[in-house]
C-alpha cells in the first residue's frame, strides 16, 4: 500500500503518515488516522489539496497540459473516437470492440424516448423558466418515474439507470429548450446519432424536414466527448457527495446538475458569450484589451486561461478546429458576436501580455463559439454541458458505489462561533 512514510511532529509527539504513490501524478499523504491519533484535522478550504477518493477514471496534469480518460489522451479520443464510444470506455475502463460498441449504442438509443407523463411535468414549470432549472426538477423527478431502477444495492438497476441517464439526458434538455421558446417537443429520431439525434430534437418542427448537418453533428460529439469528464471537479464532488449518503442515482445527477448550474462551473462559456456581448463590436476589442491588462479596472475577459491548466488546455485545441470548421461553414459576416470572437483570438494567440501570462482561449471561449453559431441562446450552453458530463458523473458515481473503503463525506470545520454561553430569558436582553 505504502512504500514511504512521512513524519509529524505536534507538540512533542511525531506521528507516521502513510505516503501512497499514484500511477501518475504526486505522492499522498494519507491523515485518516490523524484525527484518531493526534486529535488534529487539516484545513483545506476548497479542498485543493486534499484527495477525497481514488478514481481510475480521469487523469488531469495541468502543467504538461495533459487530459486522460482511462490512461487515453484527450487529443486522439476526439480525432478518432465518438462519443458514445467515450461513454463506452469511461463506464467500463476499456475501448469496446465492434460488437461490444453496437450493443452499447444499440441500449442507449433504445432508451432515448421518456415516460410519456413526464411532458405534463414540463407545464408546472413557467414558460420562461431557465432550461437548467427545468432539468434540476426533471431528472430530480426520474425517480418517481422510474423507480425500478433506485435501488443502488443492485448492479443491473445500476446499469439500467446508467443508461436511462445516459440515453434520456439530451431528450430532457431538448425538452426544456423547446418549453423555453414555445415549440412543441419534438421526440427522439433512433435513427440518428447521439449528437445528430440531439440536435434534430432541438431544433427540428413538425410543419418542415429538418436534415442534421454533418460538420454541425461532428461538432456537437466533440464538445460532448471533450466535456465528458474533468476529474473531481465540483460538479462530480457533488455527486459523489450525494451518493455517499446511498441516495438514489438519478437524485445524485440532479445534484450534480445543479452544481454544474454556477457561472464558476458550468456557467464559463455563457458568460464567455455575454462578454462578447458587452464587447459589442469590433471597433470596442482595443478598449476591452486596455481593461483586462488594468489590474484596477476589475474587468477580466472570460474563457481565457485555466484554473487547471497552466500551460495550454488540451481540449481547447481539438476545439478550436470545430470552431473552425463550424464558421467555415457558417460564417461569421453577419454575427458580430463572432466577429469579436475571432479577432480577440487573433490577439490573444498573438498579443505578448497575453502569451506571457498563458491566457490562451480555452475549451469554454471555443465551445461557446460554436453554439451561438449553430443557434443555441447562452440559456442552453450550461444543460448541453450537463449532457456531456452526464457519463463522468454516473461512472465517478458507479465506481464510488463499488468502492469498499467508501464513507458517507463528512468534512471537518474550523470552528471559530462563539464558545459555550448559558441562555438570556427574552425579558434581560
Amino acid at each position: 500500500m505504502s512504500d514511504k512514510v512521512a513524519k509529524l511532529s505536534l507538540d512533542g509527539k511525531t506521528y507516521d503518515l502513510p505516503v501512497h504513490k499514484p500511477t501518475v501524478g504526486p505522492d499522498v499523504l494519507d491523515i485518516r488516522k490523524l484525527y484518531g491519533e493526534a486529535d488534529v484535522f487539516t484545513y483545506d478550504p476548497g479542498f485543493t489539496s486534499t484527495a477525497a477518493c481514488e478514481s481510475a477514471i480521469t487523469y488531469i496534469d495541468g502543467d504538461k497540459g495533459e487530459l486522460l480518460y482511462r490512461g487515453y489522451p484527450i487529443e486522439q479520443l476526439a480525432e478518432k473516437s465518438t462519443h458514445l464510444e467515450v461513454c463506452y470506455l469511461l463506464l467500463y475502463g476499456e475501448l469496446p470492440t465492434a460488437s461490444q460498441l453496437a450493443d452499447f449504442t444499440n441500449r442507449v438509443t433504445n432508451h432515448t424516448m421518456v415516460h410519456e407523463q413526464m411532458h405534463y411535468f414540463f407545464r408546472g414549470f413557467r414558460r420562461d423558466a431557465h432550461p437548467m432549472a427545468t432539468m434540476v426538477g426533471v431528472v430530480g423527478a426520474m425517480a418517481a418515474f422510474y423507480h425500478d431502477s433506485t435501488d443502488i444495492t443492485d448492479p443491473w438497476q445500476r446499469e439500467v439507470a446508467a443508461i436511462r441517464m445516459i440515453a434520456k439526458l439530451p431528450t430532457i434538455a431538448s425538452m426544456a429548450y423547446k418549453y423555453s421558446v414555445g415549440q412543441p417537443f419534438v421526440y427522439p429520431k433512433n435513427s440518428l446519432s447521439y449528437s445528430g439525434n440531439f440536435l434534430h430534437m432541438c431544433f427540428a418542427v413538425p410543419a418542415e424536414d429538418y436534415v442534421v448537418n454533418p460538420v454541425l453533428e461532428k461538432a456537437m460529439d466533440r464538445i460532448m466527448m471533450l466535456h465528458a469528464d474533468h476529474e473531481q471537479n465540483a460538479s462530480t464532488s457533488t455527486v459523489r457527495l450525494a451518493g455517499s449518503s446511498g441516495a438514489n442515482p438519478f437524485a445524485c445527477i440532479a445534484a450534480g446538475i445543479a452544481c454544474l448550474w454556477g457561472p464558476a462551473h458550468g456557467g464559463a462559456n455563457q458568460a464567455c458569450l455575454e462578454m462578447l456581448k458587452e464587447i459589442g463590436t469590433v471597433d470596442r476589442i482595443p478598449e476591452y484589451i486596455a481593461k483586462a491588462k488594468d489590474k484596477n479596472s476589475g474587468f477580466r475577459l472570460m474563457g481565457f486561461g485555466h484554473r487547471v491548466y497552466k500551460n495550454f488546455d488540451p481540449r481547447a485545441k481539438v476545439m478550436k478546429e470545430s470552431a473552425d470548421e463550424v464558421l467555415g461553414l457558417l460564417g461569421v459576416e453577419n454575427n458580430p458576436l463572432l466577429q469579436v470572437a475571432k479577432e480577440l483570438e487573433r490577439i490573444a494567440l498573438e498579443d505578448e501580455y497575453f502569451v506571457s501570462k498563458k491566457l490562451y482561449p480555452n475549451v469554454d471561449f471555443y465551445s461557446g463559439i460554436i453554439l451561438e453559431a449553430m443557434g443555441f441562446p447562452t440559456s442552453m450552453f450550461t444543460p448541453i454541458f450537463a449532457i456531456s458530463r452526464t457519463v463522468g458523473w454516473i461512472s465517478q458515481w458507479k465506481e464510488m458505489i463499488a468502492d469498499p473503503t467508501q464513507k458517507i463525506g463528512r468534512p471537518r470545520q474550523l470552528y471559530i462561533g462563539p464558545t459555550t454561553r448559558d441562555y438570556v430569558d427574552l425579558r434581560h436582553r
